[in-house]
Order: structure tokens, then sequence, then C-alpha cells
């Protein structure tokens, strides 16, 4: 009898077990369904927004180089298409031209810091300089709407966003990253954003390091268009939304 109960014991508990993973995965999929601008966040703060609910965004990151940026913005304006701009500010100071034809062209500009530092291991201190280094340099290019940031490397903490909200800025992720500047081949990146739906932020780059970027957007393009999706500006995306929170580990 005593051995009947012990089984028997386990068996429900295993039993439990189950029911209470079984409602928390049906919980967490039904929010993720409902909620429109997915964020990474702490339970209370600052959020950076990685996802949206309609329409698509294409992000371009540029932190150095020469050539890269204007193959790029001439595949853009043939096939007319609107993105978001993530520039490092000594590159903007070191590029002028560039950056009014981006705004020109009906691109947003967002800020990848000054300099190429890992927000998530630079102290407080000195992540605060390198945004104000930044915004002072746009600002010296007469841009001073800029409401968006990314962190330079992607990576980033609690502290980051309650810096990057100081500054008045929304702190950009992503949701499917194409890897070019692993330089994998054309091929490789149109299929790292094949699976790209309604609601992603796709990162790209415009940086000289990424070579083979320009070959492979005008696929890239194409194959969004045949899912009948919109190419927005991030701001555009994230606008009169609402948001959920997901802690940062």
């Amino acid at each position: 009898m005593n051995i009947f109960y012990v089984l028997n014991g386990k068996s429900m508990k295993q039993f439990a077990l189950i029911i209470i993973v079984s409602f928390f995965t049906a919980w967490f999929l039904y929010m993720e369904n409902i909620v429109q601008v997915p964020v990474f966040s702490s339970k209370d703060g600052p959020k950076a927004v990685y996802k949206g609910e309609k329409n698509i965004a294409l992000t371009f990151n540029i932190g150095w180089g020469d050539e890269k940026a204007e193959p790029i913005l001439d595949i853009l304006h043939k096939k007319g298409v609107s993105a978001t701009f993530f520039l490092a500010g000594s590159w903007a100071e070191r590029h002028p031209d560039t950056v009014n034809r981006i705004i020109k062209e009906g691109h947003e500009i967002g800020i990848l810091g000054y300099e190429y530092i890992d927000y998530s291991e630079t102290k407080k201190e000195k992540v605060v300089q390198d945004l104000s280094k930044a915004k002072t340099a746009f600002e010296k290019l007469n841009i001073k709407d800029i409401s968006l940031a990314r962190a330079p490397t992607g990576h980033f903490n609690q502290e980051t966003l309650n810096i990057t909200n100081q500054y008045n800025y929304t702190l950009v992720h992503w949701s499917i990253d194409s890897k070019d500047w692993t330089n994998p081949g054309k091929k490789k990146i149109i299929k790292n954003i094949s699976q790209a739906k309604k609601g992603d932020i796709i990162l790209l780059h415009a940086s000289d390091s990424a070579k083979q970027t320009a070959n492979a957007l005008p696929s890239i393009i194409e194959n969004l268009k045949n899912k009948h999706l919109n190419f927005v500006t991030v701001s555009s995306m994230i606008s009169n939304a609402h948001s959920k929170s997901k802690e940062i580990n």
C-alpha cells in the first residue's frame, strides 16, 4: 500500500507540472500574438524596441568606410524604399554630404553612438560621454530631431536603456539579423532574411566591412515586396503602438 501511494503521488506531481507548463506556454503564445511592439526591458523603466506590429523596417548601421553607403542609397532610391540609418557620430562628421542625402531621400537617421564601443561593458560615464559627443556631432550638421538610438555593438543593458532614455532616445534592436557583416555570400544574406514577416526590424550594414550587402539588397527588397510588405522607417513602425516588456538577461 505504501508503494502504491508513493507512485501515485509522483504521477500526480508530473501531471500537475504538465498542466502548469501547458498553461504558461499557452499564455505566452497568446501574449505574443496580441502585443504590437515587443521590447526588451526590465519590469519597470525604459524599453528597447525590436519588433513592430505590421510593415517591415530595413535598418542600416554605418560606423566607418567611404564606399558602401552610396551604392546602397542608389538601390533604395531606385526601388522606392525608405529605411532607417543608424550612424556613428564620427562617421557622420566625415561624410556630411552623404548624411544630407540620406535625409533628402526620405530616410530616417538614428544615432549609433560616436565610437564603436560595447555599451554593456562600458562604464556609465563613458556611455554618457559617447552619446553626448554623437549628439553634438549631429547638431553641428543641423540634425536635431533624432529620436532613435542603437547600441554600437548591439549589446546593451538596463543602464544603457536608462541613459538613452535620459536623452529622449528610443533604443532600437532588431528581430532579423542578416549577418551581412560576416560576408557569407549574397545567397546566404538573402536566405538569412527570407523568413522575415510583418513587424520585423531587419539589421543590415552599410559600412565598408559589409562587402556583399549591396549585391544582395535588390533581391531582398523584391522578396519582401512579393510578401506584400510595405517598407517603413522604424519611427513610423512603432508610432501609436502598444508595447510589452521582456526582462534583460
